[in-house]
């Protein structure tokens, strides 16, 4: 258990510019609380459209061809692939922040 301990003791001792450290480990585990819940949302709203989206294909009042698809996919997927590049860039990638998505997610 010493080693345990003394581990522990390493990552919470000390501070980055006056804030401790835990103060700043605390920081990915909140945003993943947030994102957690906010794709919990999207995933609500998205299955909603998904049913909608099936059922006006079905009647016949939507059409999907692929021409259109491809007019969409030259226009924004550039742009879609960008953003998802920031996106990926500014999400703290750390354990903290997947425990707090996977909460949020749960929770919310």
């Amino acid at each position: 258990m010493g080693l345990l301990e003394d581990l522990f003791h390493f990552i919470t001792g000390g501070a980055i510019s006056g804030i401790p450290s835990w103060g700043l480990m605390m920081i990915p585990f909140v945003l993943g609380l947030v994102v957690g819940f906010f794709i919990k949302k999207v995933l609500k709203l998205a299955l909603i459209a998904i049913v909608i989206l099936f059922v006006l294909t079905y009647v016949g009042i939507l059409n999907f061809g692929l021409g259109s698809l491809e007019v969409l996919i030259a226009q924004y997927g550039p742009i879609a692939i960008q953003y998802a590049a920031v996106l990926l860039g500014l999400l703290p990638l750390s354990l903290g922040f997947v425990i707090g998505a996977i909460i949020g997610f749960l929770v919310s």
